[in-house]
């Protein structure tokens, strides 16, 4: 069939179709690579998963470089992953792999279930993946569910050009490091219109991103959605230009939050945080250079540099602590800004934690509900110069 020309390879049960032919296979996996090695070989053609259909699939690479450009994996059926975790092999951190591909689409109204609660119980710390795309361009998720992973719902580390809007990602607010959409060493990313529910941030922003753009998403339950972890393990981390807006988040345990550890390196910078409605959500605004996930850390006065962070018009019910800022001695945050924020305890008769502030530096535009008076206005005297680690 000519480029650019639609050619269409549907997957019923063990059968793939490649216009109008049939060719049996022995297994769905088997039929999954059928189909897409004949997908491979033709510009935007299109591989569907019918409706109806339920797939049980093991770990598989939809892998290009030298696939044409446009394909459309069109998921309206089931795909499920095997609960039995000698199924994923030794080494694999990711069950369904989109790499090296330009112009790749996952779309439809199906379902990616990932069988996770085997891996919540018995290997909680194994950092296995739904959905992840590498090395790819302009890639696009839209209209699917995606459920129940191991860990990672769906994942984008060094993609350019990532659009996922209209999607739902679903498990349950106790599934252990189940983040929604995680994204790494990428840039130029778009998110809006989707809901997102999971165990862990329902986005989560790690280094070597920029120029992200996040609006109109549900969360919930979850950790909210975070900046980080970064620097950990003495690394370097850049992350810049994030705008998250209009964000609705229900229950959960962080609002919007940036996170790193002791001594790392580079900077975090450029974020607006606009237009976020809160319900009961434990600690709606959080900075926190001492970050660890173990029972102690250690000290080190090194610091992934954090400034011009604005929060803007972010509202609603917390039941913890309204504010954290704890920033570093040696590297304070600054140019914080906050213009009406108004944060109310869910229930006023209960003692709550007021506003934290330490080595924070910035500005109040207006009033906030409660006051934020540990900000300090202005910048540090004593602020140590910025270094080339200190800079991305």
């Amino acid at each position: 069939m000519p480029a650019g020309l639609y050619s269409w390879i549907i997957i019923f049960d063990e059968i793939v179709v490649v216009d109008g032919i049939y060719v049996m296979l022995c297994g769905y996996e088997q039929a999954f690579q059928a189909a897409w090695a004949a997908a491979c070989k033709v510009e935007r053609s299109v591989m569907l998963v019918p409706e109806k259909y339920q797939f049980l699939v093991g770990p598989i690479s939809f892998s290009g470089p030298y696939c044409q450009k446009g394909i459309t994996f069109q998921v309206d059926g089931t795909i499920v992953a095997p609960m039995n975790s000698n199924a994923w092999g030794k080494g694999l951190l990711q069950w369904l792999e989109f790499s090296k591909l330009v112009e790749i689409t996952i779309q439809g109204k199906g379902t990616i279930d990932g069988s996770g609660s085997v891996w919540w119980q018995d290997n909680p710390y194994k950092k296995l993946q739904a959905v992840r795309f590498y090395g790819s361009l302009n890639a696009t998720v839209t209209g699917i569910t995606i459920q129940n992973s191991p860990q990672c719902h769906l994942k984008f580390d060094n993609c350019i050009g990532v659009m996922v809007h209209h999607i739902r990602v679903s498990s349950p607010g106790d599934s252990p490091n189940t983040d929604g959409v995680h994204l790494q060493n990428s840039r130029d990313v778009l998110i809006h219109s989707s809901t997102l529910g999971c165990g862990d941030d329902c986005i989560s922003i790690q280094t070597g991103c920029t120029n992200v753009y996040i609006h109109d998403v549900n969360c919930g339950p979850g950790h909210g959605i975070s900046i980080g972890s970064l620097g950990r393990y003495n690394t370097r981390a850049c992350v810049s230009n994030i705008t998250v807006k209009n964000v609705n988040m229900h229950n959960t345990m962080t609002g919007v939050r940036i996170k790193t550890w002791q001594g790392g390196s580079g900077s975090v910078s450029g974020i607006m945080f606009s237009d976020i409605q809160l319900t009961e959500v434990q600690f709606p605004i959080v900075i926190d250079q001492f970050y660890c996930d173990k029972s102690t850390c250690k000290n080190q006065s090194s610091a992934v540099s954090v400034s011009g962070i604005n929060y803007q018009r972010i509202k609603g019910t917390y039941t913890v602590k309204p504010v954290h800022f704890a920033c570093s001695d040696n590297l304070p945050c600054i140019d914080i800004s906050l213009t009406s924020i108004e944060l109310k305890p869910l229930q006023e008769k209960y003692h709550l934690y007021d506003p934290f502030c330490w080595a924070t530096y910035g500005e109040l535009n207006t009033p906030t509900t409660p006051p934020i008076e540990c900000l300090q206005i202005g910048k540090p005297t004593s602020n140590r110069p910025q270094t080339d680690r200190d800079t991305c």
